[in-house]
């Protein structure tokens, strides 16, 4: 029996609060590490033409604006961004839920800042909504690194699959010798210590 994995054509990407201001609060993994992993999703994403919602709080605030590499990556959907004013769950921002209702995708990707807010709540959300959620879980981290396992098996006993960013690229991939694949090899080894 196949696996019912999550394709670039039934799949959508949501970037939460990847912010230089949210970034910069990220204790629980190498912060380098976790901005990589971000924008190697996002890279994914935009190769494989597949639905991309980004996302910010306040950046006028604290939190700041989004990570200037994605309007390097994802200039329109950058330009496009949902800006949130504050609200902590993304999914309860109107403009946010319908952009996510209009990808037309059942799965969605989720990975965001932090994970033990930005993250969790969007992801409780989508599943009492009916999606299928993978978290990325190294494409996030959270300000500690207890606050970051609460989170992540939070989000598992609610019904997400927990992924890491090189797995969920494979997982797109399928095959490295596929045209996804091709696409993807490179962003992957990028990430390969």
């Amino acid at each position: 029996m196949p696996l019912d994995l999550f394709t670039p054509q039934n799949t959508a990407v949501l970037l939460i609060d990847h912010q230089e201001g949210t970034m910069s609060w990220i204790r629980s993994a190498p912060l380098e590490q976790v901005k990589a992993n971000a924008l190697a999703v996002a890279k994914a994403a935009t190769a494989l033409d597949m639905p991309l919602v980004l996302t910010s709080s306040l950046e006028d605030m604290v939190q700041g604006p989004l990570l200037p590499e994605l309007r390097d990556i994802a200039p329109q959907q950058y330009a496009t961004r949902i800006r949130r004013s504050g609200v902590v769950n993304a999914m309860e921002d109107h403009q946010f839920a319908t952009a996510v209702k209009a990808t037309d995708r059942p799965n969605l990707v989720i990975a965001g800042v932090t994970n033990d807010v930005c993250t969790v709540y969007p992801t409780m959300s989508a599943l009492r909504d009916g999606y299928r959620v993978q978290v990325v879980a190294d494409a996030g981290g959270s300000t500690s690194k207890q606050a970051d396992d609460i989170a992540v098996e939070r989000m598992r006993s609610a019904g997400a699959g927990i992924t890491a960013t090189i797995m969920l690229l494979s997982e797109l991939a399928r095959d490295w010798s596929s045209a996804a694949g091709q696409i993807l090899l490179p962003v992957t080894t990028s990430l390969v210590p």
